[in-house]
């Protein structure tokens, strides 16, 4: 009887537990799901986010993107240049920065907390240092320059609109190099040291260590710092605007802002269209980069 007792306990039990996922659910649903579906909706319309009504435009919007938005697919190709650079550029840093410091002393502790100290700051504050930065006209670089006699090297950085992308992926790199370091020294540290003292045995240099050892070991982090660094390329929309202003020059508009810039002009099917592909696109990138770090996380 005891035993009845106890079994109808545990079903019971069993079946209050799947409450506890509800509101996590209900959440999900209602802030992220339902606006999804919503948005894909309003990007078959013409709606211009104030009027009651609007008109189906079938697959009009994104027909328009693809074959007749210049400044869409300018936004496009700078996204993808500033992404490229970042992402090789931080997380060869970050892993340099990381092979450094992984060693746990009182200097290399304080080394990690300057680094780190950038990620701290809000992006806004991040933007406007490195606006006074690339002035032109009386900023830190061109007046360091100056300083030591090398005129001919002054730029107007992110007023060229050649290298303006390259500015900003330089931004992006001291802001979140820190941060990727701590994800590489986590991974470093969780390497063996057996394997190190066994490939040094086996006459094994510093570079056949990393080779052989390091490189192949810390892939799992590699591919976390790969992956966190393409969002942030894709978010770096606050940074955008307070490097170049609202709106962006054409050198320095990315998805983001040229999406925000849409919404701005009341284009909300438009611009819903546009963040459709925003979203496809960075499904896609996340796919093509799991598939090229899983056989070495594997």
């Amino acid at each position: 009887m005891s035993s009845t007792r106890s079994g109808r306990r545990r079903r019971r039990t069993a079946r209050a537990l799947w409450l506890f996922p509800v509101p996590a659910l209900a959440l999900y649903l209602f802030f992220f799901a339902y606006p999804v579906v919503q948005g894909v909706q309003y990007a078959l319309t013409d709606w211009d986010g104030y009027s009651a009504g609007y008109h189906d435009v079938g697959l009009r919007n994104f027909t328009e993107l693809a074959t007749g938005d210049d400044m869409f697919r300018n936004a496009a190709e700078n996204n993808l240049e500033l992404t490229l650079t970042v992402v090789v550029a931080q997380t060869a840093l970050a892993l340099l920065l990381a092979l450094w410091l992984v060693r746990t002393t009182r200097a290399s502790t304080l080394l990690r907390a300057v680094f780190f100290l950038p990620t701290v700051l809000s992006s806004v504050s991040v933007a406007f240092v490195w606006r006074f930065v690339y002035d032109p006209d009386g900023g830190l670089l061109n007046s360091a320059l100056r300083a030591v006699g090398l005129d001919s090297f002054q730029s107007v950085y992110l007023g060229n609109p050649d290298t303006a992308v390259f500015w900003l992926a330089l931004t992006q790199v001291w802001f979140h190099a820190g941060q990727m370091m701590v994800v590489f020294i986590a991974g470093l540290q969780a390497i063996p040291k057996e394997l190190y003292e066994a490939a040094e045995l086996d006459g094994a240099g510093r570079l056949a260590r990393f080779r052989y050892v390091t490189w192949p070991l810390v892939a799992p982090a590699t591919a976390i710092v790969v992956a966190y660094t393409t969002v942030q390329s894709f978010k770096a929309f606050d940074l955008v605007l307070g490097l170049s202003g609202n709106p962006p020059g054409p050198a320095l508009d990315i998805l983001s802002t040229r999406i925000y810039t849409t919404f701005s002009n009341n284009q909300f099917g438009y611009a819903a269209a546009q963040s459709v592909v925003f979203m496809a696109l960075i499904a896609l990138l996340t796919w093509v980069q799991r598939r090229a770090t899983g056989g070495a996380t594997r």
